[in-house]
Order: structure tokens, then C-alpha cells, then sequence
């Protein structure tokens, strides 16, 4: 490890960092410290407090106890306005960037270079903005709007906005979740950049070979307190899992699923399926009760297949049938009405209502169940013992309020959870979970896995999509596409992620 990052006092330093949400204690007595020009990596399971800390730093959230010195001095974060007047940037798993607005715009967008400018008032991008793109690559326009870059690029963005307004410190919340592994090797490349020329980078993420390969140090989080903190040289992946879930988890192994799934009825059928460039020829059949695997690169049509058979696109060519008969959903609606349902992967924008309570969000698509008899009208009585329930079920981690808490409130993995129970209670016949893992630490990857299988044991036919094909060894088949095409079909011992990868680049 470069010893130069640590051998100065650090940027910051946290001093026993309390912090409780009614019985809930989020953070127990937290020590750690961030210095300048070190990747200083965060690790730990939903609610271990990892995120509490952020917030904290953020002026989100006032902790109970405990102190917070920025180069050696105690400060008081009261808000967000007065963490960035300290130089510290934030950029969530969630980016914060208007889409109509250009990158330029949304880099001056609250600075006070661009204040007078903040309503689009401008064109072009400012000299100063022009600086820090080159300062960190950025080599697309930035008098686009934002909506129409990629993911990679608005990070970019992003990133541009803390350097733009002088940050020191730059939070970065599972910054490659969504990209592929080439766009994830370059913004890792940008931060190792950062930390080059002194920046402080603060890498919030769950995958574990990114941290363990970019990060200089190490510190790991579980039930509210600091468990684990190593450096570059210390790191290993087994490590930092054995600290997170709290014992010994054997990676990558192959599931004994000896299920013989074929042999049930085929309840979905695809045959040479097209829809544009994006899908082209895919072929599938799923059977009742089967967990059905997906795998492919960033771009292989995996996410676009599966709006065809949920509804949210139309096809223009091939054929699918649904237990035997010709389907071809007009809708989302009629999908639904047909038993599909689909987990995206975008959660927040397209699955949950983020300022209605967790229990709204669980039975908007089953409010029936939690009605007054013979009415229209809702139970809150009802509502409330339901949706209590389900979060028990599923390991919902409520903090107060319970279930009548804004889903906002919960973090990203305990709100997967509620969706994947918004169709729970449904018992449909396909549920699709397009990267239902996403951003979700990895004690939470194998509860959530649980439930698939409970899902799929209880009689549902579950197709999964993940980038990660480590979780695809939970499946029974895996189907492999690649240029929108199936190139393969694994099962038994075939279903390796040697072989999967192979498939894919095949």
C-alpha cells in the first residue's frame, strides 16, 4: 500500500458515532478515519450501519452520540449545505442529475460559479467546466441532456459536479452497479485518478472483487459496529464475507438442485423471438416451478426480453406461447391479468412510490386483500397486520414507524425486498427478477435467494437475470444469450460460470 495516504493526520476522523432509531441502534460506537489520496472501501449488509455513517457525514442524520473532526478539528454538520462547505461530495447509487438538463448545466447546477446560471439560463459549458472534464477524461458532449448519456457517462457527471465545487472528500455509493466491466474498469481508473492527486474517495460497494483489487484500505460493518478493517495487503475476499454475513461462506459453489424440472409442464414457451436490434431469434421454454437462469453480457437483450413477456414492449416477430396457448400481452396490465409479473431493475424508478408507506407500496397490486368486507375501502387494521407479515417473512429490517415508514426510508436491499413481496402475495405463475440483487450486500444476496426458492418450491415459475453469475449457480437451467440470440442451454453440471462466460463469448 502507499503509506504517503495515511502517514499525515487524517482528512476525517469519526470518534465513537452513536446513533439509534427507536430499539433499532444503527450505529454503535463507530470509530474510523479518511485520508487524502486514499480509496477507503465500506463494506457490510443492509442495516449495518455503513449507510447511517454516510448520512451522517452527509448532514442527513444527527448521530446520538459521538464526534466527527475534519483535520483534527471537531465539527457540527448540521445539513447538507454545511458538509459541502466542508468539501465534501456525495454521489448515490441513485444519481442526482436532472435528465433535461445538459452535463454542463448539471455540473454548475447549486455551485456559485453557476448560480446565476441554475435555470438553463446558459449555453455551451464554461471554461471552468471544460477543466475539470479534462481533469478527469471525459471525452462525450456535455451540452447533452443527462437523459441522454449513459450510465457510466453520468457518473462522470456527477464526479465532475464534486470537483467543480473544490470537494476534498467524494462518497461514492455503489458506483459500477450498473455498468458493465469495461465501464466499471474506467470509472475505477478515474478514481484511483482522484486519489492520485490527493482526493479523499470514500467506495461504497458490493462487489467484492472491486474493493478487494481498487481499495487501500478496508473497514467492514455489521449490526451497527466496526468489525473489520484491513489493509490493501490484508484484503481477500473471504475475509471481508466472513466479516460481513458474520461466518464462513464458500463462494461459487454449484447448489446441489437435482429438482427434475424439465419434467413438469411447460408453462412458457419462446420461439425465435425478435424485437429490433436488441433481441433477435430467442429462444426459452420454462417450466412450472423452475428457476430459470438468464445470463449475458451488458447488451445481450437480456432486460429486453423480459419486457416483452411482461407486456411492457411488443415483439415483431417469432412466437410465445403461455401454457399452451398463443400469448402475446397488449399490456403490462394484461400480463399481469395473465399471472406474469416482473421486478425490474431499476427499483426506484420504475417498482416503488417512494413517499407512500412500505405497506402501500406491498399491496398496490393486491389491495383487494387488505379491504373492508364488502367494500372498497382499505383496513389499516388489515393493511398494517398483512404488510407486517410479509416484511417478517421476507426479513424486512423496519426502523421506526414500521410499516407505515415511506419505502424511501428503507435501504436498497430491504426495498427489493418489498417488491419481490408486492408479487409474493399474488402467487403468480412467472415472476421475471431482473438483477434482484443489485446494490444488495452479500448476507442479503442469500436471504433474498431463500425466497426465490421458496417462490419457485411454492409452485411459481421464477426466471432470474443477473450480471453476477456466481448467484445463477442457485438455478435449476440457465439459458445464455448473446448478441439478443440463445447460444446456449446449461443445466446439471453444465451450469458453472466457466461455462456461462465461455457461452458468452462464444
Amino acid at each position: 500500500m502507499d503509506t504517503t495516504s495515511t502517514a499525515g493526520p487524517p482528512l476525517l476522523e469519526v470518534r465513537g458515532l452513536a446513533k439509534e432509531y427507536g430499539a433499532i441502534r444503527a450505529l454503535r460506537g463507530v470509530d474510523v478515519s479518511f485520508h487524502r489520496g486514499e480509496i477507503h472501501g465500506l463494506v457490510g449488509a443492509n442495516g449495518a450501519g455503513k449507510s447511517t455513517l454516510v448520512r451522517s457525514l452527509a448532514g442527513l442524520e444527527q448521530p446520538d452520540e459521538g464526534h466527527i473532526l475534519v483535520e483534527g478539528e471537531p465539527v457540527h454538520i448540521r445539513n447538507p449545505a454545511a458538509a459541502a462547505a466542508l468539501g465534501f461530495a456525495f454521489i448515490h447509487q441513485e444519481l442526482n442529475l436532472v435528465s433535461n438538463f445538459t452535463g454542463a448545466q448539471n455540473i454548475v447546477l447549486g455551485s456559485d460559479k453557476g448560480s446565476a446560471l441554475r435555470f438553463r439560463s446558459f449555453a455551451g459549458v464554461p471554461e471552468h467546466v471544460r477543466a475539470v472534464a479534462k481533469r478527469i477524461g471525459i471525452d462525450f458532449s456535455l451540452e447533452k441532456p443527462v437523459g441522454q448519456l449513459t450510465v457510466h457517462q453520468q457518473w462522470l457527471v456527477s464526479i465532475a459536479r464534486a470537483l467543480a465545487n473544490d470537494c476534498r472528500l467524494i462518497a461514492m455509493d455503489e458506483p459500477t452497479a450498473s455498468l458493465g466491466e469495461e465501464e466499471a474498469a474506467r470509472l475505477m481508473s478515474v478514481a484511483k485518478a482522484l486519489a492520485a492527486e490527493g482526493v479523499a474517495i470514500l467506495f461504497i460497494s458490493h462487489r467484492l472483487d472491486e474493493v478487494t483489487s481498487v481499495c487501500d484500505r478496508v473497514t467492514a460493518f455489521r449490526d451497527g459496529q466496526v468489525v473489520l478493517q484491513l489493509s490493501k495487503e490484508e484484503v481477500t475476499r473471504p475475509a471481508i464475507v466472513d466479516a460481513i454475513v458474520g461466518h464462513s461462506v464458500v463462494p461459487g459453489e454449484r447448489k446441489d438442485h437435482s429438482s427434475n424440472s424439465k419434467a413438469a409442464p411447460v408453462v412458457l414457451s419462446l420461439e425465435d423471438v425478435s424485437a429490433g436490434t436488441a433481441v433477435r431469434n430467442a429462444t426459452l421454454e420454462l417450466h412450472k416451478g423452475e428457476l430459470l437462469g438468464i445470463a449475458g453480457l451488458v447488451g445481450s437483450g437480456r432486460t429486453e426480453l423480459a419486457r416483452l413477456i411482461y407486456g411492457a414492449d411488443r415483439p415483431d416477430g417469432g412466437r410465445m406461447t403461455y401454457k399452451g396457448r398463443p400469448y402475446a400481452p397488449k399490456s403490462v396490465q394484461d400480463a399481469i391479468a395473465h399471472s406474469v409479473t416482473y421486478v425490474p431493475e431499476e427499483r426506484r424508478a420504475e417498482a416503488l412510490f417512494l413517499n407512500l408507506p412500505i405497506e402501500s407500496n406491498l399491496h398496490v397490486s393486491n389491495w383487494k386483500s387488505t379491504s373492508m368486507a364488502g367494500t372498497p375501502f382499505t383496513s389499516m387494521r388489515k393493511s398494517k397486520s398483512v404488510a407486517t407479515q410479509m416484511c417478517q417473512r421476507l426479513g424486512v429490517v423496519l426502523r421506526e414507524g414500521g410499516t407505515r415508514q415511506p419505502v424511501s426510508a428503507l435501504s436498497g436491499g430491504n426495498q427489493q425486498k418489498v417488491v419481490i413481496g408486492r408479487w409474493m402475495a399474488l402467487n403468480p405463475d412467472i415472476l421475471i427478477l431482473d438483477e434482484p440483487t443489485r446494490g444488495v450486500d452479500v448476507g442479503a444476496k442469500a436471504d433474498i435467494y431463500d425466497r426465490i426458492r421458496e417462490i419457485a418450491a411454492s409452485g411459481t415459475s421464477v426466471i432470474v437475470i443477473s450480471s453476477e453469475f456466481e448467484e445463477l449457480l442457485e438455478c435449476d437451467r440457465v439459458v445464455v444469450l448473446s448478441g439478443g440470440k440463445t447460444v446456449a442451454e446449461l443445466e446439471g453440471d453444465s451450469v458453472t460460470v466457466a461455462d456461462m462466460l465461455h457461452r458468452c463469448y462464444s
